[in-house]
């Protein structure tokens, strides 16, 4: 019973609690439904806010376009109101402009037809005044153009005689150059020999037993002597004799006299040596100083700088192939001025230029090159004028750019051809050719090959189909080069190599 009853009231504890579960269930429900609705109502109030928000920009936004276009219509009418006002005045421009235009033609019209009355005015009073003429002057129109005619013909004649005139003196005048130029160019056309230089001299002694005296003790005095005079002294088993050898002949010659003084003094130990060679020095330098001065003078130039006096006194210790080259210079200026005087060149300028022509080789055992540039270098240094350098650079070229150059050419050759003026034989001059010609001919493709100029050139013809013309460059570098090694020459030698490429055929 107490069960039942037990079980009972828990069932019925169960029935009321979950009937206060759903009733709490229920009223929390109902309470969060209130809540929601009170939120919902809020939000569609504030979407309701927002939509009037919207609308009311958008009728704004609206009103402002519609302002605008009616602003953008107003503004085009006032436009097309304005082109309409500016097309009228045109419009009433142009009637204007019409009207103007038809009084303009009206007007041109009339005067048209009073200058076609004029002109027949005037034509009627020029046929009266010609035959007013023609009766003054007992002339008809065809007698009178006749006259005219012949008047002008005899003017244009007259024109064209000083024309032809004025053409005949330019033409002589540019004849005579050319004749200048040509007599210059043919009396150049000389074969001059090469310039052969003299390297020794040789000092006579009383006895042989000086030799050992100048050798002195170890070699001491010898050593001395060429210390102070840079020569070498060759003392050999010639007899009574010793031999100075260099290739500066100043040098030489002060050695020469200074070895002469010693000699002739007998007492020879250093000091005397070089006090010797001291006293020797100042009186070669006098004398090639007085020689230099009396070569200008004698060549009659004037201007010269010192150091160009100086130079011309050194050529009296030069010889070519026993020739004074200082009195080569001297016959060479004399020469050339009477060339330039005969054939109308300028003298001055000629005697100048033979003078100088060979003052470069004063300096070639110091300078290395040819003479002829070595001397127009100097002579440009001391402003000497151009014309004369160039007579100095050119003589020796083929190519000359002035009279002058032809002239001083053509006296260097002139004095170098003269009897007695070289000392060459004739098999030295043969030996010296044939050896150019062999090593410019041992080069493979050199067809034929010939010394000229007296050794100064040689001009090598090469086979053309087996070379072709930068291999002909190559060539005469390369012949170049084997003379400089196998020969001893002086000067310089102009090496030319010629290809020839010819087609012949025959119409028969």
């Amino acid at each position: 019973m107490d069960i039942l009853f037990l079980a009972i009231a828990v069932l019925i504890s169960l029935i009321v609690g979950l009937s206060l579960g759903l009733l709490i269930k229920r009223l929390i429900t109902l309470r969060n439904n209130s809540v929601a609705q009170t939120q919902a109502e809020k939000i569609l109030e504030e979407a309701k806010e927002k939509q009037r928000a919207i609308i009311l920009e958008a009728k704004e936004e609206s009103l402002q376009n519609r302002r605008e276009t009616e602003n953008e219509l107003k503004e085009r009418r006032s436009e097309v109101r304005r082109n309409e006002r500016r097309i009228a005045r045109r419009d009433e421009n142009s009637d204007k402009r019409s009207v103007n235009l038809e009084k303009r033609e009206k007007r041109v019209n009339e005067r048209e037809s009073e200058i076609d009355s004029l002109k027949t005015d005037l034509d009627n009073l020029a046929e009266k005044q010609n035959q007013q003429l023609e009766t003054v002057a007992e002339l008809s129109m065809d007698e009178a153009k006749d006259i005219i005619m012949n008047r002008a013909e005899d003017d244009i004649k007259h024109d064209l005689a000083v024309r032809y005139k004025d053409f005949e003196d330019t033409a002589k005048s540019e004849a005579n150059d050319k004749a200048r130029m040509v007599l210059g160019q043919a009396m150049q056309r000389l074969a001059s020999d090469v310039v052969s230089e003299s390297t020794v001299s040789t000092v006579e002694i009383p006895s042989d037993d000086m030799k050992g005296r100048l050798i002195g003790r170890e070699g001491r005095n010898i050593r001395s002597i060429e210390k102070a005079t840079g020569v070498d002294l060759i003392i050999d088993d010639t007899p009574q004799a010793i031999t100075i050898s260099c290739f500066d002949p100043v040098r030489r010659e002060i050695a020469k006299l200074a070895l002469t003084k010693l000699v002739a003094d007998g007492r020879i130990h250093p000091a005397r040596i070089e006090e010797m060679v001291n006293k020797s020095t100042e009186e070669i330098d006098e004398i090639i100083w007085k020689s230099g001065e009396s070569a200008v003078l004698e060549a009659d130039v004037r201007g010269l700088h010192p150091e160009l006096i100086k130079l011309l006194g050194r050529l009296k210790y030069r010889y070519s192939y026993g020739s004074n080259v200082l009195m080569h210079s001297l016959e060479t200026s004399h020469l050339a001025g009477m060339l330039a005087a005969e054939i109308g060149a300028n003298v001055k300028t000629a005697k100048l230029g033979g003078l100088l022509h060979d003052v470069g080789k004063a300096m070639t055992h110091e300078i290395e090159g040819p003479h002829a540039e070595i001397g127009a270098d100097f002579a440009k240094k001391y402003k000497i004028s151009h014309r004369v350098i160039t007579c100095i650079a050119e003589h020796h070229d083929d190519e000359m750019s002035s009279t002058e150059s032809f002239v001083v050419a053509a006296a260097d050759a002139l004095s170098a051809a003269r009897p007695g003026s070289r000392r060459d034989t004739v098999e030295n001059y043969a030996k010296r050719m044939e050896e150019l010609e062999e090593v410019a001919g041992s080069f493979e493709g050199v067809d034929k090959c010939f010394a000229i100029q007296a050794g100064r050139e040689v001009r090598i013809m090469v086979e053309p189909d087996s070379m072709d013309d930068v291999k002909s460059a190559g060539l005469a570098r390369d012949i170049v080069k084997n003379i400089e090694d196998k020969l001893a020459y002086p000067g310089q030698i102009k090496v030319v190599v010629i290809r020839e490429k010819r087609s012949v055929e025959y119409a028969r």
